[in-house]
């Protein structure tokens, strides 16, 4: 830990309450809130957003004490608040040092309150489908004692809060700090004043999460992390660092260093800075030796103000950041120090990436030379059965599954993401989207975080991009998505370039971008983009015979007028296909098109609430990916896309709105990969040999009736056999991504698909007819993990015959044990249907299939035996090793 600065993990040691019911709850509000009337959350995703509803004022809200936290993020001084006097809440109990919270749940973070559950079954319940059926909404408090050694007076202590759900507001030793609305958002608060070094000292945190105030399941509490930053007065500043690139070849990179500077003390200070650069491993690790310096400088720091330097050093032959298989994401540091009066006072770290980005309107995203199709997917902020408490692992594994499928770029959809995240990515190599909000100053839901927009968009803009400018994944900032301003002209798009002059004050590398399902090329909102954004419009909305009796927006494809329009910008498909389906499930009779609305009947089930896994079925506003992989081909000049959505995730149900999560997955909430995982992954890796049939084989109440079989393969041609007959060989044609068999009359056994690339024999696959289940077959994502408290095993248990084919439609009754330092901290199965608490250790196979995520235990190495059980079937074992590092 260097000299001068720490930052210690508070996760550990909480304790936390919830009100019962937010009507019971204290009077400590942010700001009063209009009455909800129209509690109905099944809209189409579409739905045009309204204008917010007024409500009176009150002088009872802390709104005025909580302002002045974003102080720091607002560039004009006369809009900056004053804090008044008093001290709202000083004498509430919870407040206090000598409350008693013995009898409050003991609780670590990241920590989700709602993930839990219960669920909430039916329609008139307090959180029904879009907002994922769970109890997040309410009002909480957590208490934490800080020992504050003595030794830290005169220095300056920070709370750093990676994420709090929501409307946070602080309060230590009885006083209140302050606070920041928004759920997503990282901030921090000052707490020296507040502080009493020698001591304990009491921190009480209070959130309030409203409902109907997402369209999708937003979790609950501290569930990101939190920190206790320790400084002396002359400091780096909060994200004070920002690290251009301006000039960059294979043979050198000239690299500027801008560096904010505060000074908390009473005393003017004389700093000398200096910046040495060193290399990062593929782990993130730190060379032993730095391999350049920066110019070093000499600055005068007044008491109580701030101060920027700049720095430079040319680089040569740089490493450059970029996305694999092509490129390879190399990072450096650079490592800060300031002094005063000859003593070390700081050391900071900056990592980053050398890179070269273009965004050209005829070729597209260019890194380091080099065009890169955007193979995009969308991810919210859940990891599934884990809910929003955020989990380093958990992310890990969702972005290496979608890299397995080609993927080789996320849109945060539709908030900032964990800072863990980002870390991830520039490790990976992913290119990001980051992105603001899904709403501005219109409402979706009642009470969403329009509330807060007027006077909070300033500091969440600066703050996320303070944030993470650093991060080389990230290329593009988006500032909002579908937003309501679309609809209102003039005055929407003034406040949409209002954003993007924030956005280029704060950062002029990257260019800015709000995704657009409505506007179209002559209108306003259109103009103030630096990229052209399309949700659904570059395919076209319910413009396809199909989707011809639908109502609802009604667009044909806009590329070639966007284009048309603005032939000096970039343009993306930042949201694309929205198709649906349940894992493993396959209705008849099959769509005879290629993109067809998911309805009752056609493609969906109303009475088990699934959709066939035919993949050809979609939301209202939505494309297959087959016709979405065809209009990006016709139209080159389009960067690429993002698929909706990468993953299954909690909330926004379509189209079965009882269900508890989403259909929109390529993989389901389990990180099951569905069917339509190997359409993208033989369409974006066309370099790998693959081939996939569906649907199973397994089918005893068809024999003798068409059953469909499709293929998608990265060759061109396939052969398929049924029982060694072959049913013919077929070649793709021009924008043709699947072949199908639709008139085979299925009989039990063998389905064989050979696949062929360039006329010679590329891949093959065997799908058969399984027999009775004979046995479960469990397996571990990783044999080794850390003893840390914190890492995860996920375990799949599959329900087999007796030859080790997986029975398809299995629903068995599975029970998950743990022997050793570890715990069983949630199961999943897949299913949107599924109302078992996510902490059950027993849980019903889905089609087949079962997740088990084990946690390991801190500071406890040891073997970790895990073992599956169900009903007339013999026991399942699997062997974890847990070490530390």
């Amino acid at each position: 830990m260097s000299f001068g600065r720490t930052r210690v993990s508070i996760n550990d040691g909480w304790r936390f309450f919830k009100y019962a019911d937010a009507e019971d709850a204290d009077a400590l509000i942010y700001d009063v809130r209009p009455e909800v009337t129209d509690k109905k959350d099944d809209r189409p995703a579409d739905t045009e957003p309204t204008e917010a509803e007024k409500v009176a004022a009150s002088d009872q809200t802390l709104k005025p004490w909580i302002l002045p936290s974003g102080n720091a993020f607002v560039s004009s001084p006369a809009k900056r608040t004053q804090r008044p006097n008093g001290n709202p809440g000083g004498g509430f109990p919870f407040v206090q040092n000598s409350f008693d919270d013995s009898g409050w749940k003991s609780v670590d973070l990241p920590h989700d309150w709602a993930i839990a559950g219960p669920f909430m079954k039916g329609w008139d319940v307090p959180v029904t489908g879009g907002m994922g059926r769970l109890p997040s909404p309410g009002v909480a408090w957590y208490r934490r004692k800080l020992s504050i050694p003595d030794g830290d007076r005169g220095k300056s202590v920070f709370l750093d809060v990676d994420g709090a759900m929501s409307y946070a507001m602080v309060w230590v030793n009885g006083q209140l700090v302050g606070g920041w609305p928004f759920g997503y958002s990282s901030w921090r608060l000052d707490l020296t004043p507040y502080l009493q070094p020698g001591d304990d000292n009491q921190l009480a945190i209070r959130l309030d999460n409203p409902p109907h105030s997402s369209r999708w399941y937003p979790g609950g509490g501290l569930y990101r992390n939190v920190w206790l930053t320790t400084t002396q007065p002359v400091h780096v500043g909060h994200w004070g660092t920002f690290v251009r690139t301006p000039e960059v070849t294979e043979n050198a990179a000239k690299i500027d260093l801008k560096i904010a500077i505060d000074n908390d003390g009473r005393q003017a200070q004389q700093v000398d800075v200096s910046t040495q650069l060193f290399e990062l491993s593929v782990d993130g690790n730190k060379a032993a030796s730095p391999i350049a310096e920066f110019e070093k400088s000499r600055t005068n720091v007044a008491a109580g103000s701030s101060v920027n330097v700049e720095s430079s050093v040319a680089l040569p032959n740089p490493k450059l950041w970029g996305p694999p298989p092509t490129q390879t994401p190399h990072r450096y540091v650079a490592v800060t120090t300031l002094s005063a009066d000859g003593r070390l006072v700081d050391t900071y770290e900056t990592r980053f990436g050398i890179r070269n980005l273009e965004f050209d309107a005829n070729k597209g995203v260019l890194v380091n030379g080099e065009h890169i199709p955007i193979r995009g997917a969308n991810q919210h902020h859940d990891l599934g059965a884990l809910g929003a408490a955020f989990n380093v692992r958990a992310a890990e594994r969702q972005l290496e599954l979608l890299r397995e499928m080609g993927c080789n770029a996320i849109r945060m959809a539709h908030n900032p993401p964990a800072p863990e995240l980002l870390e991830l990515t520039d490790r990976m190599g992913f290119l990001v989207v980051d992105e603001l909000y899904d709403v501005f100053a219109r409402k979706k839901t009642p009470l969403d975080f329009h509330l807060i927009f007027s006077d909070w968009h300033e500091q969440d803009l600066r703050s996320l991009i303070q944030r993470d400018r650093n991060h080389p994944s990230v290329i593009l900032w988006s500032t909002g998505n579908e937003l309501g301003e679309q609809y209102t002209g003039a005055a929407g798009a003034k406040l949409a370039a209002r954003m993007r002059d924030i956005t280029r004050e704060e950062d002029p590398t990257r260019p800015m971008t709000a995704s657009m399902n409505f506007a179209k090329p002559d209108m306003a909102f259109s103009e103030p983009m630096d990229v052209i954004s399309l949700n659904y419009q570059g395919e076209g909305i319910r413009n396809a015979p199909a989707y011809s009796h639908l109502k609802g927006i009604n667009t044909p494809p806009l590329y070639p007028a966007f284009h048309e329009k603005y032939p000096d910008r970039l343009i993306i498909s930042s949201e694309n296909a929205a198709a649906v389906s349940s894992r493993g499930t396959y209705l008849f009779p099959v769509a005879e098109g290629n993109s067809a609305p998911v309805a009752d009947g056609v493609g969906g089930d109303p009475k088990r609430q699934y959709v066939s896994s035919y993949e050809l079925y979609t939301a209202p506003f939505g494309s297959s990916a087959d016709k979405v992989f065809a209009s990006l081909e016709k139209h080159p000049y389009v960067g690429g896309g993002f698929v909706w959505s990468g993953w299954d995730y909690l909330g926004e149900p379509t189209p079965y709105y009882e269900a508890r999560s989403s259909y929109f997955g390529v993989i389901d909430l389990a990180g099951f990969k569905k069917d339509r995982f190997y359409l993208y992954q033989s369409h974006w890796r066309q370099d790998y040999p693959m081939v996939h049939v569906l649907p199973h084989w397994t089918w005893p109440d068809r024999k003798g009736q068409k059953t469909p079989v499709h293929i998608f393969t990265s060759g061109d041609e396939v052969e398929l056999f049924l029982n060694g007959s072959s049913l013919g060989r077929k070649k793709k044609q021009r924008y043709e991504y699947r072949l199908r068999w639709d008139d085979v009359v299925y009989e039990p056994g063998e389905l064989r698909a050979v696949a062929y690339k360039n006329e010679k024999a590329w891949a093959s696959t065997v799908v058969r007819t399984a027999g009775e289940p004979a046995g479960v077959k469990i397996t571990a994502d990783r044999k080794r993990v850390h003893a840390d408290g914190r890492d995860l095993s996920f375990i799949t248990a599959r329900i087999v015959d007796a030859h080790g084919t997986t029975v398809p439609q299995a629903n068995h009754q599975l029970t998950f044990r743990v022997e050793g330092p570890g715990h069983i901290a949630a199961t999943d199965n897949g299913d949107p249907t599924c109302f078992v608490a996510f902490p059950s250790a027993t849980r019903p196979a889905f089609n087949g299939l079962c997740l088990a995520i084990v946690r390991t235990k801190n500071g406890e190495p040891g073997e970790i035996r895990v073992t599956a059980t169900t009903k007339g079937l013999p026991l399942a074992s699997v062997t974890i090793a847990a070490g530390t590092k």
